[in-house]
């Protein structure tokens, strides 16, 4: 069961890019595609148009070239370097946030989120990256995300946990809302992994949610969906149904999506290690229950057009 780690949460964020960038909708669907010419990719390019597509969708390919590239804050990003938990405190970085050619990865780019640790705080850098606009609610979120069961480097056995999740923008929020996919592929808080927690939050401070918990090891690339609309939750793993949540327990307020990868503790030292999770993609549709198949020719759809960024997401 997933543990209260809510004390300190995040919200002090510094924008790690240029001054803002604008972006402009396009005409029409044919419009430019954001994060074209990644050759050409680099901290002084300008943000490009914002592709227009079907009315209250966000996509994003992460076809960017690093944390201070402009376009990644022009498109709502932001890479977490303030202080407070969960886990480690005050050792996020945005060291670890990348976004690498990965022939695994669809399209052959992915956003990596890179945790290390040699068993002390000094030696220890997690990372976390979320949209700023606090305007996704109800409806269908998706994301193909690589969970790694073993670190790229190192020894095995850190208590790390890979996420993904809409989260109100306040833990002290009246309208609380939080909808989890966690995994820990050494479990963690004296479970042992792996698992996969799936969990939906009505109050922070104390905790107040139910769960679920997926016993099995999850190494590689899975489609992980939140369906959230006519009262109730349901979270989907490659197109099986894992949980679903009603009541009290589904957003009450707008969110933003977070992705990140960080350790409950810091069970050895040990020497230097290294965890790797990455995102493909990560796909929105405002107020509607989208099967996965759906979602997948939507996001092929994108591919296709080499589309890399779409937003028609209203503002308020």
């Amino acid at each position: 069961m997933s543990q209260p780690r809510r004390t300190s949460r995040r919200r002090a964020w510094t924008v790690l890019t240029l001054p803002a960038v604008l972006c402009v909708l396009a005409a029409c669907s044919g419009g430019p595609a954001s994060g074209s010419g990644d050759d050409a990719a680099g901290p002084g390019r300008k943000a490009s148009p914002t592709p227009s597509g079907p009315p209250g969708t966000l996509f994003d390919a992460f076809h960017y070239s690093g944390a201070d590239d402009p376009e990644l804050s022009a498109h709502g990003w932001q890479v977490r370097t303030d202080g407070g938990g969960p886990g480690i405190k005050d050792t996020w970085s945005t060291a670890g946030a990348g976004f690498p050619s990965d022939p695994t990865a669809q399209g052959g780019r992915a956003m990596q989120l890179q945790s290390s640790t040699d068993g002390t705080k000094q030696g220890t850098k997690q990372v976390e990256v979320q949209t700023t606009g606090t305007n996704l609610f109800t409806g269908t979120f998706a994301a193909r995300v690589h969970f790694s069961d073993k670190p790229t480097s190192g020894r095995n056995g850190d208590h790390v946990v890979q996420t993904f999740f809409p989260i109100s923008p306040s833990d002290s929020s009246a309208n609380y809302s939080e909808l989890d996919f966690e995994y820990l592929p050494n479990g963690g808080w004296g479970s042992v992994g792996p698992r996969l927690d799936n969990v939906s939050w009505f109050k922070a401070d104390p905790p107040d949610r139910v769960n679920q918990t997926l016993k099995q090891r999850l190494e590689g690339w899975h489609l992980l969906m939140i369906t959230a609309v006519d009262g109730k939750v349901t979270y989907a793993l490659d197109g099986k149904e894992l949980f679903t949540s009603s009541g009290k327990y589904v957003p009450r307020e707008k969110m933003n999506v977070h992705f990140s990868s960080w350790f409950i503790d810091l069970p050895f030292t040990g020497g230097p290690r290294t965890w790797d999770m990455k995102v493909n993609w990560v796909y929105y549709k405002a107020d509607e229950a989208v099967s996965q198949a759906d979602v997948q020719k939507t996001v092929d759809g994108f591919y296709g057009a080499g589309t890399h960024y779409v937003n028609t997401v209203p503002k308020s």
